[in-house]
């Protein structure tokens, strides 16, 4: 399914975001700014979900959700410029990124799941950044899925992007937990692969597989 959605016309803000108000709040270093001048061309604020504009209700963690489009100059864009975004903006936030022009022109959605700390309410925390594959701009979009809040349209934005099928009653927390775990089990399950490729000794090898074979085991799990 696809993570592109037809936003409401009247959540559209349409407003360009000046490089260097994002730098002013976010404390970007040198390397940062050098990153935002190289690979980015523009950001466009394009769509603020609000109560006032699609008539939803706030959620504790999800007061607004806003969408920010962004035009890369290169191929590539390192998540260090989204996280530094995200650090500047105190909402969740979808990114669209766009490479290309004109009917060459993909766009990607990407996002982090951002929600303030339990420790500490003032601080927002992200996890790993969950993205689409890269599709034709001009693709059709997506009607908005339908939700009673903003928590619960958050939910179904971000789902399109984890890379797992959500199991029933799993939340978006957990579902988001469930992933990390997984790309965490995946390492562990490449480092054992490649500790038993080097292996030389017989019973090592044995203990190696063994210990393999678990973690495959317990990564189907997870992933299943």
């Amino acid at each position: 399914m696809s993570a592109l959605f037809a936003y409401p016309k009247q959540a559209e803000f349409g407003r360009v975001l000046p490089k260097n108000k994002i730098y002013e709040h976010s404390g970007a270093n040198s390397r940062l700014k050098d990153l935002f001048v190289e690979q980015v061309d523009q950001i466009v604020w394009r769509y603020k979900l609000a109560p006032e504009t699609i008539n939803l209700a706030a959620k504790p963690g999800v007061p607004e959700i806003q969408v920010f489009a962004i035009q890369q100059k290169t191929p590539e864009l390192h998540r260090d410029v989204l996280r530094c975004i995200d650090g500047a903006v105190q909402f969740p936030i979808i990114f669209e990124l766009t490479q290309g022009q004109g009917a060459e022109a993909q766009t990607q959605v990407v996002a982090t799941y951002k929600r303030p700390s339990e420790a500490d309410p003032a601080i927002w925390v992200c996890s790993e950044y969950f993205e689409s594959g890269w599709t034709p701009t001009t693709s059709g979009r997506a009607p908005l899925t339908l939700a009673l809040d903003h928590g619960g349209l958050y939910e179904q934005l971000l789902s399109r992007l984890v890379p797992l099928t959500v199991r029933p009653g799993e939340s978006l927390h957990d579902l988001v937990a469930r992933s990390e775990a997984v790309t965490s089990k995946g390492r562990e399950v490449a480092k054992a692969a490649a500790l038993l490729a080097k292996e030389k000794q017989f019973n090592r090898k044995v203990e190696i597989n063994a210990t393999l074979r678990q973690l495959k085991t317990q990564l189907e799990h997870l992933s299943r």
